[in-house]
């Protein structure tokens, strides 16, 4: 196989550019914004924000929050100038691939397949889990298998249903959101009629713990960055499916700029409710933190209602992350590193193979729910939030590094239907803030198996595309 081309100099367009072959431009602006938002909103926040609490402390989760936003804005901006500069499916590899190499091309494709294939197993198993509560009879795998059923149903159809489902989905998990920063936040306020405890926490009286601001250290601030990471992944998921986007040159930049100020509101906001309302010391990955607020402020039947929430937002997160899945794939395909048979699509434009592919490595989670279901979420979570970081290194680098060639081919930057923002500080301190977070974690012992399993499996695809692709391609005359 001949090796990738450099990306050629991204000018600005009258005509958007079309999409691979096959694949149908039928999502919008709006198709966009929830895709992304119901990539992002799912266990990360309604699970694991307890974990980042409890580790970092009422101010210090609020930081590390707003750290984690902060970092979502720089990707995006690296990620809006290559999307609508070549917006294909599965774009990621592909920048990589022109931009730094090949081999960091596949290599970061696949750690983001496996990034949501972890991510669909675990939501299929929390999913499982929830439902237990109305329904104790019934074994989690059963659950999995019809959650994975209906994910499937939504994705074989056509891109737009999908766009449309997850649209509804994501409102569902909006809704809880913006309800627990009003109820909540009227609580910290003093007005809770409903609530049956007079002790209800006043404003942020709880930031005040006995060990002070940081009650852990600040060091609890860096150790829960990848699981704030984690929860913020999703949102890059705009550029996956910018082949699939009418006039992207309009739509990304109005999805990336809608997208990172919702989330910083979103985010932000309910982790601060949360977190003055619960004593640091009190919360974890045992409830969902919006289940304990919602009930201290005596909502009715506030456990049913955030089950079913929740439940709502895991099924989200794993429709988005299987579509991420099955294009991924297809574009590896497309670019000769994966069997051709996952290029195929049917007549809607579907590529089904790839997709079944991929929900194969969602079906993962019958295992897990029969092994160990609750002491494997963590892990889970330090695995698929490692994944997502390496892959956000990747796009700063590819940003870097593109901006770089467009200018020494001759590129006039004002050109650009869209530009990043602070050339060449902003891919710079992405990359930078990323990297951090992984040597966060190695202080931490219920997320340091991300490292134990990451690293080799990066070192693993770096080889295997040597010794599979990279030979190949230097016998290839003039390669």
């Amino acid at each position: 196989m001949e090796p990738s081309t450099p990306l050629k100099p991204a000018v600005r367009q009258d005509q958007p550019a079309t999409a691979e072959s096959g694949l149908r431009r039928s999502m919008g602006p709006r198709h966009l914004i929830m895709i992304a938002m119901g990539g992002v909103i799912g266990s990360g926040l309604f699970l694991s924000s307890g974990y980042t609490i409890s580790q970092a402390g009422p101010l210090g989760a609020v930081i590390a929050y707003l750290v984690g936003a902060f970092v979502v804005y720089l990707v995006m901006a690296c990620l809006g100038e290559l999307a609508i500069a070549y917006p294909v499916s599965g774009a990621f590899h592909i920048y990589a691939a022109r931009s730094i190499g090949p081999a960091t091309g596949f290599t970061t494709a696949w750690l983001y397949w496996l990034c949501w294939a972890v991510a669909i197993g675990s939501e299929f198993t929390a999913s499982g889990l929830l439902m237990q509560r109305w329904f104790p009879g019934v074994d989690v795998w059963v659950w999995c298998l019809v959650f994975a059923a209906v994910l499937f149903g939504l994705n074989a159809v056509s891109a737009k249903f999908f766009g449309e489902s997850e649209f509804w989905f994501a409102i569902v998990k909006v809704a809880a959101i913006i309800g627990l920063i009003v109820l909540g936040g009227a609580a910290l306020l003093g007005f809770h009629p409903l609530s049956q405890d007079g002790d209800h926490p006043f404003l942020f009286e709880n930031f005040a713990t006995e060990g002070g601001l940081f009650p852990n250290g600040f060091t609890g601030v860096l150790v829960t960055a990848l699981a704030v990471f984690y929860a913020f992944s999703g949102s890059e998921l705009i550029g996956v499916a910018a082949g699939e986007t009418k006039d992207p040159a309009t739509s990304i930049p109005k999805a990336m700029r809608s997208t990172v100020v919702r989330l910083l509101v979103f985010f932000v906001g309910a982790i601060a409710v949360i977190a003055a309302t619960i004593p640091f010391d009190e919360v974890g990955l045992d409830e969902s933190p919006f289940v304990t607020v919602f009930s201290s402020i005596g909502i009715p039947f506030a456990a049913d209602i955030m089950n079913f929430v929740i439940i709502t937002a895991l099924l989200s997160a794993g429709n988005s992350g299987l579509f991420s899945c099955a294009r991924m794939l297809y574009s590896l395909a497309d670019e000769g590193h994966a069997p051709q048979a996952l290029k195929k699509l049917t007549r809607r434009g579907i590529p089904l193979i790839a997709l079944s592919v991929s929900m194969l490595g969602g079906l993962a989670s019958l295992v897990s729910s029969v092994v160990a279901p609750e002491t494997v979420y963590l892990v889970l979570v330090s695995v698929a939030g490692f994944a997502v970081v390496g892959v956000w290194m990747s796009i700063a680098a590819s940003h870097f590094f593109h901006r770089r060639a467009f200018v020494r081919n001759g590129g006039d930057v004002s050109a650009l239907s869209y530009r990043a923002p602070l050339f060449p500080l902003v891919p710079i301190l992405a990359f930078v803030l990323c990297l951090v977070s992984l040597v966060g974690i190695a202080l931490d012992p219920n997320q340091v198996a991300a490292l134990y399993f990451g690293i080799p499996f990066v070192a693993a695809c770096y080889v295997f595309f040597h010794f599979k692709y990279r030979a190949k391609a230097l016998q290839v005359p003039g390669a």
